[in-house]
């Protein structure tokens, strides 16, 4: 197989399996909002939003850097790949090994504490399948690192069946979440060719040196991205947790589809940029740009109409109040959309000590909002908060990364989508009462119809997108 259908094979299957992963996942939640209840679901929320808010502050950019890392060729790759594991390893373990004690200290049920010591070796788990999935991808085998994706959440929507079926309650499914992301380290594992526990000190120290802006700068992400999920719990209700944290999971998937296509993009934008190539980065950077936006915004408009059948149908009747957080909350997918692509040009273009300002503001302004609105007026302050902080860092990332770049994104396709998504959803507010499968269904054609009748993506775009010709020079 050449190199070119090699990768174009491993991008479709990474899709395809990002796909498969996500029904799986959706259909788990389902699953637990209905045996749980909102009360019950508020505790997991709680517990594994605690746990988020480690994993982002002991990732300390590891995935990201080393991505870049292994675009700009500098080192061997299996040599970076086997310092960033090691060290990886140790971080999350220790982390993670803390974080059953450090839950201790919070004035939550003890099921939730108990949720935390289960779950914390399923995000250490997680923090392992980063490092190797990102092996996998670097020698385009990704096709096995698909599968054991896969076949964690296979186990994870058996596992919390049978717990549901079996009427076993609240710390089975725990465990069988945390089960679920064992199936998929121990696949990865086997399938990989032998890896060492290895700390090579040049990589070391090249590594920590790129990374520390970006460690400061994820730390900062978790308080303004994680912190809504910790401080909630203190002032409302494990209901109204359950509510909001059902609201997410249905933004995680719409999140989940950006960092998708910057994954792909990113190691392009950075090859670019690294070769001195201004009229490369400028096309990939357009092309990032226009992919997500073309992807996200028609997901914003559609869930802003229709949040509250979304909901009743992934959550259940039970979950129909939170509807109303969904549909306010998916306004800050606009500015995680600026922020992510900016964020991850601003890392290509080494400007991450530049963007630490945006980072460290936003998290002090957003954690005293998130005490002081959250108190005063409880999940609506958090929404609040959540907005402001999305699209102060869009904001800053947008200006930071042009000024630095002096590359701006053309907005002629930009005004387009917006245009067709607006259309878009004027017509599934027209249509709001037909089932949720019928105005999903009608609402991708129109828009669909939209994009094509304003030529927003031409069919040289589209075969760029397609074959990403230039992915070959990187390996």
């Amino acid at each position: 197989m050449s190199l070119k259908r090699a990768i174009a094979y491993n991008t479709a299957v990474q899709i395809a399996g990002k796909a498969v992963s996500t029904l799986l996942g959706l259909a788990a939640v389902a699953i637990m909002t209905r045996y749980l209840g909102a009360e019950h679901f508020g505790w997991y929320i709680t517990a594994s939003g605690f746990l988020q808010f480690i994993g982002i502050v002991s990732d300390f950019g590891f995935t990201v850097t080393v991505s870049n890392m292994l675009a700009e060729a500098r080192f061997d790759k299996k040599a970076i790949l086997e310092t960033s594991f090691t060290w990886r390893f140790i971080t999350s373990a220790i982390f993670n090994g803390l974080a059953p004690l450090i839950i201790l200290f919070f004035p939550y049920p003890k099921e939730i504490k108990l949720a935390v010591a289960l779950l914390a070796l399923s995000f250490f788990s997680t923090a392992l399948n980063q490092v190797f999935i990102g092996y996998y991808r670097e020698r385009l085998q990704l096709m096995a690192a698909s599968v054991g994706e896969v076949a964690g959440r296979v186990v994870l929507v058996a596992g919390v069946g049978l717990v549901a079926l079996g009427h076993f309650g609240f710390l089975p499914i725990m465990a069988a979440i945390t089960i679920a992301a064992i199936t998929t380290t121990i696949y990865l594992w086997i399938q990989l060719k032998p890896i060492r526990w290895h700390i090579d000190r040049a990589i070391s120290q090249a590594l920590f040196h790129k990374m520390w802006p970006t460690a400061i700068s994820v730390i900062c992400n978790a308080f303004y991205l994680q912190a809504d999920r910790v401080i909630l719990p203190l002032y409302v209700s494990q209901t109204t947790v359950g509510l909001y944290g059902a609201s997410y999971r249905v933004l995680d998937i719409v999140i989940q589809v950006a960092a998708l296509i910057m994954g792909m993009i990113m190691p392009l934008i950075t090859f670019a940029w690294a070769r001195n190539n201004r009229d490369e980065f400028s096309q990939r950077y357009q092309l990032g740009f226009d992919v997500l936006v073309l992807m996200l915004l028609p997901m914003i408009t559609g869930i802003f109409v229709l949040s509250r059948p979304i909901l009743q149908f992934i959550a259940g009747s039970s979950f129909l109040e939170g509807g109303n957080y969904l549909r306010y909350l998916s306004l800050s997918i606009f500015g995680t959309c600026f922020g992510m692509i900016f964020g991850h040009i601003a890392l290509a273009i080494n400007r991450q000590k530049e963007a630490l300002w945006i980072y460290g503001t936003d998290a002090l302004l957003s954690l005293a909002g998130y005490f002081y609105f959250i108190a005063h007026y409880g999940v609506w302050g958090a929404i609040g908060v959540t907005l402001f902080s999305e699209v102060y860092a869009g904001i800053g990332l947008t200006v930071l990364t042009i000024y630095y770049s002096s590359v701006a994104p053309r907005l002629i396709s930009f005004l387009k989508i917006l245009a067709a998504s607006l259309i878009m959803g004027v017509a599934l507010y027209a249509l709001r009462g037909i089932p949720l499968l019928s105005a999903v269904i009608l609402g991708g054609i129109l828009y669909a119809a939209l994009i094509i009748l304003l030529r927003v993506v031409s069919p040289a775009t589209l075969k760029e997108i397609i074959a990403t010709p230039r992915v070959a020079e990187i390996s």
